[in-house]
């Protein structure tokens, strides 16, 4: 399995896209620069992917820099379990959002090991971080996706992709997270690079307004 760690990883994705499916093509020229975006599979990498659940990538940023800044600058469970809910919640962080950073931080520190679980094939991965309360498929996913360089990811439960998809391939509608999943599969094993493909290209149709996680 090769990893998306580098830029030329993306590239060489696109190029099999390309020729796996001649769709792809207009959507890459369109989508211009795709973006790596890694981060590393550990807490942090998994926190920062909670904050941007449910709210544009803009605002996400504009959270988690309030909420970096609230902890002191270091994001791990010893900094969850300094704070009170309603510091945290202070921050910018919903109800919902403060209680699956706690349940993310009792998981760890009660022997989940998430550079271990990135590591897994995505199913067994995915079913692993979906134990823990607060972390759905969308969420394990995009940990996957980012945090651990899979190349055969693709959050089908994404809206932005799924408006993409529905742009690009002129469908009469966006499609539902079943369909979404059904047709990403013509673009195995270079999912994740799709999806990296996808939303760039949602950015490009909006005049630079990203849907992808950050």
């Amino acid at each position: 399995m090769r990893l998306i760690e580098r830029d030329e990883d993306v590239a060489a994705g696109l190029v099999e896209l390309a020729r796996i499916d001649p769709r792809l093509v207009p959507v890459i020229e369109i989508a211009g620069p795709v973006p790596l975006r890694r981060r590393p599979p550990g807490f942090e990498g998994l926190a920062r992917i909670v904050v941007a659940q449910q709210v544009s990538a803009q605002a996400a940023t504009a959270i988690w820099n309030r909420f970096e800044a609230t902890v002191g600058g270091r994001v791990d469970p010893e900094a969850i379990d300094r704070f009170d809910d309603e510091t945290l919640r202070g921050a910018g962080l919903s109800r919902p959002k403060v209680r699956a950073l706690r349940s993310i931080t009792l998981a760890v520190q009660e022997g989940l090991d998430l550079e271990a679980a990135a590591a897994l094939p995505v199913a067994d991965a995915v079913e692993k971080l979906v134990a823990v309360k607060g972390i759905g498929p969308w969420t394990a996913e995009v940990f996957l996706l980012f945090c651990a360089g899979h190349p055969d990811v693709w959050p089908a439960g994404d809206l932005a992709l799924q408006a993409a998809m529905a742009d690009a391939l002129e469908l009469a509608e966006r499609p539902d997270e079943k369909t979404c999943r059904s047709l990403a599969a013509a673009w195995e094993p270079w999912r994740g690079v799709a999806a990296r493909l996808f939303w760039a290209f949602y950015a490009a149709r909006r005049q630079g307004r990203e849907g992808a996680p950050r």
